[in-house]
Order: structure tokens, then C-alpha cells, then sequence
């Protein structure tokens, strides 16, 4: 699986990167807590594949990364997702920056 650090989301977001930020979390933990991606619950993944983007790299985060990694996995593994990256540690690893 593809992994983007923390730190590489930050300057991807800085520079403009044209990419997609996705954050599977549930609404209540968006709402609390967010760093501007585009919210699809985990349990919605399935429903909502046609708005995860193929013509750029993708990052999917949770809260620190498990659930995000078995999103990942599910979309590479059953809708043939190539471009798709776990943010190493989620968003708790990027509030710490």
C-alpha cells in the first residue's frame, strides 16, 4: 500500500498539488476536527466510489491511518484503484505539524 507522510501532505497542500483528499472518518469526528477533505464515512465507501477521483493521486486518512488502510486495500482490491496513499499516522500525525 501507498503511504504519504505527514509532513509530504502538508507541502503537497501548500504548493497547490493538484490531488484529492479524502477523509473517511464519521461525521461527528469531521465536525470536530478536519483539515479540509472531502468527507465519505468508511461505511459509504462502497456507495460512493464514483466520487473518488482516478486521474490523480488520492489521499484517504482517518484518525490515525487503520481505517483509511483497510479502505484503501478494499477499493485496490475490488474497483482498481492504482493511485490511492494512507496518510501515515491520520490526522493525528498531521496535527502535530
Amino acid at each position: 500500500m501507498n503511504t504519504i507522510s505527514a509532513q509530504e501532505l502538508k507541502s503537497w497542500i501548500e504548493s497547490g498539488k493538484d490531488f484529492q483528499l479524502i477523509d473517511c472518518r464519521e461525521p461527528h469526528e469531521f465536525e470536530e476536527n478536519n483539515i479540509n477533505g472531502e468527507l465519505i464515512p468508511m461505511n459509504t465507501i462502497p456507495d460512493n466510489v464514483d466520487k473518488i477521483r482516478k486521474d490523480v493521486d488520492v489521499v484517504i486518512h482517518c484518525r490515525s491511518g487503520a481505517r483509511s488502510g483497510n479502505v484503501i486495500q478494499w477499493l485496490n482490491q475490488n474497483e482498481g484503484f492504482t493511485n490511492l496513499r494512507n496518510l501515515e499516522g491520520g490526522i493525528l500525525a498531521y496535527n502535530e505539524l
